[in-house]
């Protein structure tokens, strides 16, 4: 009897239903199998059922990876009359290793050890019969390596094998490498569609005891496109800071995998990433993932493992443009952080108004795992031009519970320290965290928290102490990314005009202190030494009603310089706004003024404002030119020591 005979479903029947294809397909992936019927392979072979049989009491079993999973093994195993007692099945991300009642209640005999908590696993660790091990993935190599996790019988998926008795671990080559040195019975099912991947994916048949051939399709992941508001504004704001020749490691969340979508515009991008996903292709298929400026594997794609459609195996069977290595390569700190602009996006459940970040866990209930986010996010904050990104949405998905928190909850941990954190981003926008103060911290976070619970967290932010009890938040808006503009100068430089943020204070005082005495005066109309707390909330926390501000900044979003500043305040009598700047004398005579002037003035004429009015000093004559530049309708009249001008726009 042959191999193809015993695996149950005809080929014929298989290929209709799971490619919807004509038998002419099949005889391809029969001689795939056939292979196997040959020496050395043809004694090594067992059934599904005969490999169960080798598992023994107090095993600890290794379970291969996301679509690799080896399913046929694992139902069999189930399957067992007599179960052998006290078997452990250890495994990373799995899909559909547990089987379900008519209930939807997992059912195994045996326990499970999971480093991710994934949809498969949820509701097992929930009922006590798996266990949840928050463990960074890419240290499970070493742990593997130094028996911390002995290993007895390994459970993997690999192609067929070549002519000269290779295979390929084809899209998962994560911990399996390092499962298969250190297991003492390698047991792997040959699935005939497994694509050929290129890197560190290959083992020798020696290394494998035993070959299980199935006729089940490789296992595909869709990941569903979100067409919700939330997503598309995080999505938008995490593709927003991501610069053209950006290596990018993205993940399996919904927000970093949407964001791919905005980057059509970019070039040279690069991937380093843990796993890839169908958002790739639409970037490849454009000629954007070049990886020119990548430092290491230069214009390859490193992953470790993929989850996809046939569409992307077929992409990646024996592509050279993809290189899989082990995770614990991969997730290296240094070679993550040597990448030129190195991007890590991490998608979180929680975080507190001090930076902590739970990505783990949400009210007591374990969700994903801790992944490779460490190794990424110190990476890509070493990284010359690197990004670490924590993203989440501001509030629970009914609307009721701010995921931004005054602290984190009981049964939220820690996944990422405060000390870590730089970017985060909800729909609201973009907070830099990284060097920040506790106060600055607070102010930043609240800003892109969901407008309904702003003024809670302000108020439990001042019963902690990390705001003064006077200190006020006036814009319950979302940032405004769409009124952000870049222009290019008359010296060539080019600057970020954007809405002020109450979190510009420290930005708005060094402006403020390199002016000199002259300016200062003219701009204040008396003499000031300092800043006061409430003078920098009058230039920088507007409510985007009657007030109105505008920055000018240079330098990375992670080290913005202020270097102007443009405000103008509505009088809803008469529509008209008083106008004032704020230049740095090394900007002047650039346009700079002019610039501020002409972005605010299109900004109250966009909101009906008739007109802009100022009182200017009679020797301030760079504003008086600047005033004249704003429109036709300009009167000037004299009042007692200053001049009071009326711009009007029509």
């Amino acid at each position: 009897m042959s191999l193809l005979s015993r695996i149950g479903t005809p080929l014929t029947q298989w290929a209709k239903q799971v490619f919807d294809t004509t038998p002419a397909a099949v005889p391809s992936r029969a001689a795939a199998l056939q292979v196997l019927e040959n020496e050395p392979y043809a004694s090594k072979c067992l059934s599904a059922e005969q490999a169960a049989e080798l598992v023994k009491p107090g095993n600890k079993v290794f379970v291969g990876t996301a679509c690799a999973t080896p399913r046929t093994l694992i139902r069999a195993l189930e399957a067992v009359r007599f179960p052998p007692p006290d078997v452990e099945l250890i495994h990373f991300l799995t899909t559909d290793s547990i089987a379900r009642d008519a209930q939807g209640a997992p059912v195994t005999q045996y326990r499970h050890q999971c480093f991710f908590v994934g949809m498969d696993m949820r509701e097992a660790v929930k009922r006590g019969q798996a266990e949840y091990l928050p463990v960074s993935i890419a240290a499970v190599p070493e742990l593997f390596n130094i028996g911390r996790f002995p290993l007895d019988v390994a459970f993997i998926q690999v192609s067929p094998p070549d002519r000269f008795g290779y295979v390929s671990l084809g899209v998962s080559v994560d911990v399996v490498v390092a499962a298969v040195q250190n297991a003492r019975l390698v047991i792997a099912e040959v699935v005939p569609d497994m694509p050929w991947t290129m890197g560190y994916s290959t083992l020798h048949e020696s290394q494998i005891h035993h070959f299980v051939p199935v006729d089940t399709p490789l296992i595909e992941y869709t990941h569903t496109v979100s067409e919700t508001q939330v997503v598309e504004r995080i999505a938008r704001y995490i593709a927003g800071i991501i610069e053209d020749g950006s290596t990018l490691q993205i993940g399996l969340g919904r927000y970093p995998n949407e964001a791919l979508r905005y980057l059509t515009d970019r070039k040279d991008l690069g991937i380093h990433s843990d796993v890839i996903t169908d958002a790739i292709l639409p970037l490849l298929e454009r000629g954007i993932l070049t990886g020119k400026h990548k430092t290491s594997d230069k214009g390859k794609i490193v992953t470790s493992f993929a989850m996809g459609s046939r569409q992307l195996y077929e992409v990646l069977d024996r592509n050279p443009l993809f290189s899989f290595q082990p995770m614990d390569m991969v997730c290296a700190v240094g070679t993550i952080a040597s990448q030129h602009k190195m991007v890590s996006v991490t998608q979180a459940f929680a975080i507190d108004l001090t930076g902590q970040v739970c990505a783990d866990q949400f009210e007591g209930e374990f969700y994903s795992g801790i992944a490779a986010q460490e190794e990424f996010l110190r990476g890509a904050s070493r990284s010359p031009g690197g990004k670490p990104i924590i993203c989440l949405a501001s509030t629970t998905d009914d609307g009721k519970q701010s995921r931004i928190r005054p602290m984190l909850k009981a049964g939220e941990g820690v996944t990422v320290p405060r000390s870590d954190v730089h970017f985060v981003i909800t729909e609201y926008g973009v907070a830099y965290l990284f060097g920040k103060s506790l106060r600055e911290r607070a102010i930043a976070l609240i800003q892109i928290a969901h407008p309904d619970h702003r003024q809670g967290l302000l108020d439990e932010a001042k019963q902690l102490g990390y705001l003064s009890p006077t200190h006020t938040l006036k814009n319950m808006r979302a940032y405004p990314v769409e009124d952000e503009r870049t222009v290019q100068l008359k010296n060539g430089q080019t600057v970020m005009l954007r809405p002020a943020r109450a979190s510009d204070g420290n930005g708005i005082r060094q402006l403020f202190f390199g002016l000199p005495a002259a300016d200062v005066y003219t701009r204040f109309f008396r003499t000031v030494h300092a800043l006061s707390a409430e003078d920098v909330e009058r230039l920088c926390n507007y409510n985007y009603e009657n007030e109105v501000g505008f920055v000018a900044v240079v330098g990375p979003r992670e080290q913005e310089e202020i270097i102007g500043q443009a405000c103008y305040f509505s009088n809803p009598s008469t529509n008209l706004a008083d106008v004032a700047y704020l230049i740095n004398p090394q900007w002047q005579s650039t346009g700079l003024g002019s610039a501020l002037q002409q972005r605010i003035l299109e900004h109250a004429q966009a909101r009906g404002v008739r007109g802009f009015i100022a009182d200017i000093l009679p020797g301030n004559t760079k504003m008086i030119a600047l005033a004249k530049k704003a429109t036709d309708h300009i009167t000037v009249e004299k009042e007692d020591d200053s001049l009071h001008v009326t711009m009007m726009f029509e």
